[in-house]
């Protein structure tokens, strides 16, 4: 468990990092970063699956598709499911929608904490349960600032739990089956590369785009894969919790972009950041009680 919460954390990180990447890639649009996402970060989750002898997924979810068309509809699904997340993630930053998506991060814990315990039955430990409350108060201080819930906020929230479960029903919560999803998205991500404002020969005018583009490909996939090995890892309810350094981190990320935290916003952040300093406090009392315990 003390590696997932590791892998999490390093994923937010890098997400977080992301974030403010797009900022970067001026003047491409918020489609035209997805598209050269999508594209960049395939060949690098390929060598990352085939280099470290995960090839076995692939293949098992390969075997398993003709057998049960099911299954295609399912890596259908939630390949778009996971599309849109990317998307948002990079558009919402350029168009003036950073602060709804960072909402929807910060409701996604408790909406994965809530579908852990109806569809799972997970329970919680007691510095969980703790944090899940400190957290709640937080969120529903900033429902009360913002007043509703916009649509970017609610797939962000929603979306990410549906995607889970459909990928752990279909037995494929690995990096196998984020390849398929990757892999579904290409076609989506070349149209917008073709399609957006700037062409592809107006990138070459833009010489700090030939390095920041590969660069983006490579800290996206590196955090993708950090991300599904927690996933795997961790209860989906501890996942879900964890989820709150993103938003956290992305409020750093505000910060550097010239945004400020308002007298009334504190009472949400101070009891996320509670949370968060609650789930390192266990997680280091499990490394602990990891090393003291005998080995055979």
């Amino acid at each position: 468990m003390s590696k997932g919460v590791l892998f999490s954390v390093i994923g937010s990180m890098l997400f977080a990092l992301l974030y403010f990447y797009s900022t970067l890639l001026t003047p491409l649009d918020g489609e035209q970063i997805f598209g050269w996402r999508t594209l960049l970060t395939f060949p690098f989750l390929t060598a990352f699956i085939w280099f470290g002898g995960r090839q076995h997924m692939v293949r098992d979810l390969a075997r398993r598709m003709p057998r049960s068309p099911l299954l295609i509809v399912g890596a259908f699904a939630t390949s778009a499911f996971l599309g849109i997340q990317l998307w948002l993630f990079m558009w919402a930053p350029l168009h003036g929608r950073a602060l709804h998506v960072s909402l929807g991060y910060f409701l996604l814990p408790l909406t994965m904490l809530l579908t852990g315990r109806l569809v799972y039955g997970e329970r919680l430990s007691r510095l969980q349960n703790l944090a899940a409350v400190c957290a709640t108060f937080g969120v529903v201080n900033e429902f009360i600032q913002v007043g509703s819930f916009s649509w970017e906020t609610l797939v962000v929230a929603f979306g990410y739990p549906v995607y889970f479960v459909l990928r752990r029903r279909m037995d494929a919560n690995n990096l196998g089956g984020l390849w398929f999803d990757m892999t579904l998205l290409l076609p989506v991500g070349l149209w917008f590369i073709a399609n957006g404002t700037v062409g592809l020969d107006a990138v070459g005018d833009h010489r700090a785009l030939l390095w920041l583009i590969p660069l983006l490909g490579i800290l996206s996939s590196v955090a993708l894969v950090f991300y599904m090995l927690a996933s795997q890892m961790l209860s989906l309810s501890l996942f879900g919790l964890l989820g709150y350094v993103e938003p956290v981190l992305l409020v750093f990320v505000a910060l550097l972009l010239g945004e400020s935290i308002s007298g009334s916003a504190w009472l949400t952040y101070i009891p996320v950041w509670l949370a968060v300093v609650l789930l390192i406090v266990e997680g280091i009392i499990g490394l602990r009680a990891r090393a003291m315990t005998p080995r055979n």
